[in-house]
């Protein structure tokens, strides 16, 4: 072997145990003439660098052996390394440029990476490289290899529920998606979670104070025209409503007969007014029915209260719509409401003593009031709808009654806010009266349902997609249908439609017990 051989062989030698170091110098020489150090740190799993190898030939040895470097240098650079495809030796630059000698003499910029060493690393090196690195990786596996069985529940969790969540609000019947998303949410154990974000979200949208109601929102009256050739008992016309508002618009507070007569006489009357002195530009409706005209019934939800199947349930049938005047909402979700369902001999949710209750008897009479003092099981109880306790009693809001109050009349809002609401009650010669509209608290409510006559009074549903009054009023012999209904508001979501589709909630219709 020649000299030359034995000094390339140590040369070699020494530069792979540079390259296997975890840490080298190399001696950067700048333009200005100063020496300055950097330094490099292979990162864990990253592939090893190689150092840069000085050659310490002799110029004579050098010159002695350049026929063979000559052949050679096509496959190899300098230091002995492979050549890339490119011809780019595999080691750091010390040449001087412009970028560096413009840096201040303490700061060396990094070796720029390139595909050139990458590309003539040996195969030993590459396989020490990987060998290190499956070993990092298998002592660091993920929490999912970890945990297969948790993660198996959580996929299914996740699966499950969004699906549900997506059937659900984009089903159309539940009413529009943000309405249709918290009511999946309460559903499924998130009620805290609703309130919350609808109280931010009413709180900062609250209704306009003063103002005039839109052009029409109050309606001249109509003039009454009752038949006499086919007398029936009927209740009187209740008298006007004393409004709120001061002062008052011309029609306000004043009835109108609505829907469909049976016998020749009105059965429902509405009436429009606004809900307070503050929020004079809303406009709520009520409506009146007489319940010597009208039988009630309670129409069962496949979700409120669910169960099943029940008889009387949405769609209405174009049997029961060859009788029906008005349809409209009932209460709360079950869990909210505080109470119990009964209808069709199958009891939904236990009863609740001091509950607020809608009760129905076989003969198609209503009545309301405190469950277990003012009405209670007999007999001939069809139906009884709980939601939480009485507003008006005695003709008169109930002692007490506090906005602020959400033990006694609902946990959906912080009952000081003003929204879309909706009340039922009942007058003292047993008409029912029915408050629904926009800007509403629980006192502006009560102090409406005692203002339309009623003795006792309870609210029903809260926010505007569940707000919904509809009367009918179809050509002689033929049913009910939307396209002769018409909404006590305008506004009101749903519209006459809504009882005629698979509505999901529970409802109460109001239907001629005779037509004559």
């Amino acid at each position: 072997m020649s000299a030359l051989d034995s000094s390339r062989d140590s040369q070699l030698r020494q530069g792979t145990k540079a390259r296997h170091s975890n840490q080298f110098t190399s001696q950067v020489k700048t333009s200005n003439g100063h020496n300055a150090t950097h330094y490099a740190r292979n990162k864990p799993g990253a592939l090893p660098t190689g150092g840069r190898k000085s050659s310490n030939l002799s110029k004579s040895s050098q010159a002695s052996n350049s026929t063979q470097r000559s052949s050679h240098a096509a496959k190899t650079t300098h230091d002995g390394l492979p050549r890339n495809p490119r011809g780019a030796a595999t080691t750091l630059q010390s040449a001087p440029d412009k970028t560096r000698s413009s840096l201040p003499d303490n700061i060396v910029p990094r070796a720029r990476k390139s595909h050139a060493k990458r590309s003539a690393y040996s195969f030993s090196q590459l396989l020490a490289w990987w060998r290190d690195r499956k070993s990092k990786l298998s002592t660091k596996k993920r929490w999912v290899s970890r945990h297969p069985i948790f993660s198996v529940i959580a996929s299914v969790i996740l699966l499950t529920y969004g699906w549900s969540f997506v059937s659900f609000v984009s089903n159309s019947n539940n009413g529009q998606i943000p309405a249709a998303a918290a009511e999946w949410v309460r559903g499924h154990g998130g009620s805290s979670i609703v309130r919350w974000a609808e109280n931010v979200w009413y709180s900062h949208h609250q209704p306009p104070k003063g103002g005039r109601p839109p052009k029409g929102a109050i309606p001249i009256p109509k003039k009454v025209v009752v038949s006499t050739t086919a007398p029936v008992n009927h209740l009187p016309m209740p008298p006007a409503i004393v409004p709120l508002a001061s002062p008052p618009i011309a029609g306000e507070g004043q009835w109108s007969p609505a829907g469909r007569y049976v016998n020749g006489v009105p059965a429902v009357y509405e009436t429009f007014l606004r809900p307070d002195p503050i929020h004079t530009s809303l406009v709520v409706g009520v409506a009146w029915m007489d319940t010597t005209l009208l039988r009630a019934t309670l129409y069962s939800g496949s979700e409120i209260p669910g169960g099943g199947p029940w008889h009387y349930t949405a769609p209405i049938l174009p049997a029961d719509a060859q009788s029906l005047v008005a349809a409209f909402n009932s209460g709360f979700l079950m869990q909210d409401a505080q109470g119990g369902y009964y209808s069709e001999g199958k009891l939904m949710y236990p009863l609740v003593n001091g509950d607020a209750s809608i009760v129905i008897y076989s003969n198609g009479d209503i009545n309301i009031g405190s469950w277990g003092s003012q009405v209670s099981m007999t007999p001939n109880v069809v139906s009884v709808r709980q939601n939480l306790q009485l507003l008006v009693n005695n003709g008169a809001p109930v002692p007490g009654l506090n906005a602020n109050d959400t033990t006694r009349w609902g946990l959906t809002l912080g009952n000081q806010i003003y929204v879309w609401r909706s009340g039922l009650g009942i007058t003292a010669d047993g008409a029912l009266v029915y408050v629904g509209g926009p800007g509403l608290n629980i006192t502006t409510l009560a102090n409406l349902l005692v203002r339309a006559g009623a003795v006792r009074g309870m609210e029903t549903d809260i926010n505007t997609d569940w707000v919904n009054y509809s009367v009918y009023n179809p050509p002689p012999g033929q049913p009910a249908a939307p396209s002769n209904g018409t909404s006590l508001l305008p506004t009101m979501m749903g519209g006459p439609s809504r009882y005629f589709i698979d509505w999901p909630r529970d409802f109460l219709t109001m239907s001629a017990r005779s037509i004559g």
